[in-house]
């Protein structure tokens, strides 16, 4: 086995032992599904990664947003319009599923970053290390935190945890913080955490070759005042508008030192499709924020599909469009692209595709696409059944 086909394999496997888990709950997720909540002004969606290791069954992976940043609830096969190379899926076909996040077993990563000088200092910081313990607490068993503090490290800021899963060992970690600090290098310790997020291992024993990571977050708990960072809010800005997709900042602002530094943390929270928190001094909404953000990261969707493209190892376009509430006629789509590769047949392989089969079973040459008589070339054929 050559070592290109060997590192394939290898970044296979991690999601199709998490595929083989979720598989089982896809009827059970269509059959209870309901109608979307109605009277929404606006709304959108964002497709942030697509996997095509299991080809011809491919994953869309789906953040949803009203016009509150809150994610759309109970979204089923009949919200949804699936599109490939510009022809419409029949959902009457049964040739696609979606599911939210919470449903299934990929994990994702989320860095508290916390501020820890001395303007944090009484009952900010230890409202903010409460809201910690409670993003913690609320995490599902997969994820994984990494902690990273604001501090006079002469990197502005130390790393007081890698990615972990344990409850109990992030809660000592975070038991050892103290607001003592001379200044915030705030810019410089966001940056830091969005390298962590980028690195490829994990940093603790605890995490199993099995967790299949989808998604990564910043979760930043500041009064947003930054002080001698070695780059410039500017600079940070520019990284992230060079990324392919940003990773979303959510911004817990304490208005301590007074309100005029909190629009650093608002402009990082709405250029990375995240969301921006005042707390000013009311520190009872804390916790109700942090669980607001377990929420929407844990409210995500993954669309499943069966692609009839023949194998070429070309990457062709896709998109998803979602209709909220049903029948409103109001859609909103988001492109991605998918590869029609062929998995190497190892035995877990085959495994994950059968029972991607059993759910989304082959049509056997029949078309899964609706036939438009206007654009097919014969205005006789009605829509395909």
């Amino acid at each position: 086995m050559n070592i290109r086909l060997q590192t394939l394999i290898h970044s296979l496997l991690p999601m199709l032992i998490t595929i083989g888990l979720c598989i089982g709950s896809f009827t059970a997720t269509t059959a209870n599904a309901g109608t979307a909540a109605p009277n929404l002004q606006g709304y959108g969606l964002k497709i942030f990664r697509v996997e095509s290791g299991l080809y011809p069954f491919v994953h869309v992976y789906i953040r949803t947003f009203n016009q509150h940043m809150a994610p759309l609830l109970n979204l089923n096969a009949m919200n949804i319009g699936l599109m490939v190379k510009g022809r419409v899926y029949d959902p009457a076909k049964k040739q696609y599923l979606i599911q939210p996040m919470q449903k299934r077993g990929e994990a994702v990563r989320s860095v508290l970053v916390i501020d820890t000088s001395k303007t944090m200092k009484g009952v900010p910081f230890e409202a903010a290390l409460r809201a910690a313990a409670r993003f913690i607490d609320a995490k599902r068993p997969q994820d994984q935190i990494a902690i990273i503090a604001l501090d006079d490290n002469s990197e502005g800021y130390t790393i007081i945890s890698n990615f972990e899963r344990d409850y109990g060992a992030l809660g000592r970690r975070l038991a050892d913080l103290h607001a003592t600090g001379e200044k915030t290098r705030l810019y410089d310790g966001i940056a830091a955490a969005m390298e962590l997020t980028a690195g490829s291992g994990p940093g603790s024993d605890t995490i199993g070759e099995g967790d299949y990571i989808v998604s990564s977050s910043i979760i930043v708990f500041s009064d947003g005042k930054d002080e001698d960072s070695a780059i410039s809010r500017s600079d940070l800005m520019t990284r992230i508008s060079t990324m392919k997709l940003p990773i979303p900042i959510f911004s817990l602002a304490f208005s301590g030192i007074g309100s005029r530094y909190l629009r650093n943390l608002q402009a990082l929270s709405k250029n990375t499709f995240g969301k921006y928190y005042r707390i000013d001094r009311k520190y009872n909404n804390i916790t109700r924020s942090v669980e607001d953000i377990q929420n929407i990261l844990q409210s995500d969707y993954v669309l499943t599909f069966r692609a009839y493209v023949p194998v070429d190892g070309e990457k062709h376009p896709l998109k998803v469009g979602i209709e909220y509430p049903t029948g409103s006629g109001k859609m909103r789509y988001d492109s991605g692209v998918f590869e029609a590769i062929e998995p190497p047949p190892l035995t877990q392989i085959l495994a994950a595709q059968e029972k991607l089969s059993q759910a989304l079973p082959d049509l056997n040459g029949k078309s899964p696409y609706m036939i438009n008589p206007y654009t097919s070339g014969d205005k006789s054929l009605a829509l395909s059944r």
